[in-house]
């Protein structure tokens, strides 16, 4: 994922271990264990996944804006009438705080009957704090893409799991990985700081039915796969990583100057 940028660091460092996705590590161990234990799932995980059991491969739009996102009545609005006008089934996953705006603002009842007249097949808004697995969603078949504001931890899901991303950054990190995304991997598109029902509506549209762009978000996925597989790149650096932490353990230290 980060060839280019790691060539450049490395001749200015001792050394370089490039380990990650490690959270792709982990959903490997993970499910090597629910082969051999029952995985405890909750009864909310349990009426997402039945919602999403009933629609049809590809067919879905996951939205969830992190934690942190501040969005404003207005551009809320606009993106809900995008989302409903794109024509997919979506599933949004915003804070309560997002969700106390959708039920008290003025500007924003327009857009909230217009997801309410989409009808519960169609479109479904639940809590942030009932998804405690984000790519627990997207690995789910009926996912077709994922807008998200672009956070490193959302990128890497997404990559992980080869669903096309509509980026829709605000700060920090998210401008360069949303750029990534649309203009590098080219596993996605980037709407940057744009917010126009419109604009919504056609990268959705673009993001769910672009085959160069699923083939490319998939083509990333497969490699990803093979670097934290047993002999992959990630996998032999995160050894060498530990060989190294190890070595330097068994170093016995210098005496203390008296």
């Amino acid at each position: 994922m980060e060839g280019l940028t790691l060539s450049g660091i490395a001749p200015h460092m001792r050394d370089v271990f490039a380990v990650g996705p490690l959270h792709a590590r982990r959903a490997r161990a993970r499910q090597a264990a629910a082969e051999t234990e029952t995985e405890h799932v909750s009864g909310d995980d349990m009426s997402l996944t039945a919602w999403l059991d009933g629609h049809e491969d590809r067919s879905v739009v996951y939205v969830n804006l992190g934690s942190l996102t501040i969005i404003s009545s207005e551009q809320l609005a606009e993106f809900l009438h995008g989302l409903v006008a794109a024509g997919y089934a979506f599933l949004c996953v915003f804070r309560r705080d997002m969700l106390h705006q959708m039920t008290a603002a003025v500007s924003l009842r327009e857009a909230v009957e217009a997801v309410a007249g989409a009808g519960i097949d169609r479109a479904l808004v639940v809590e942030w704090a009932l998804q405690r697995d984000a790519h627990h969603v997207l690995r789910h078949r009926a996912v077709g893409c994922f807008l998200t504001h672009g956070g490193w931890n959302s990128t890497l899901e997404a990559a992980v799991e080869g669903v096309p991303a509509v980026c829709w950054p605000f700060f920090a990190d998210q401008q360069t990985n949303s750029r990534f995304v649309g203009a590098v991997w080219k596993t996605g598109l980037d709407m940057k700081d744009v917010c126009d029902r419109a604009v919504v509506e056609k990268m959705v549209r673009e993001a769910m039915e672009s085959p160069e762009i699923r083939a490319s978000a998939q083509s990333m996925a497969r490699q990803l796969r093979l670097d934290v597989a047993e002999g992959g790149s990630s996998s032999s650096e995160l050894e060498r990583l530990v060989g190294l932490i190890t070595e330097l353990s068994a170093v016995k230290p210098a005496p203390a100057l008296t």
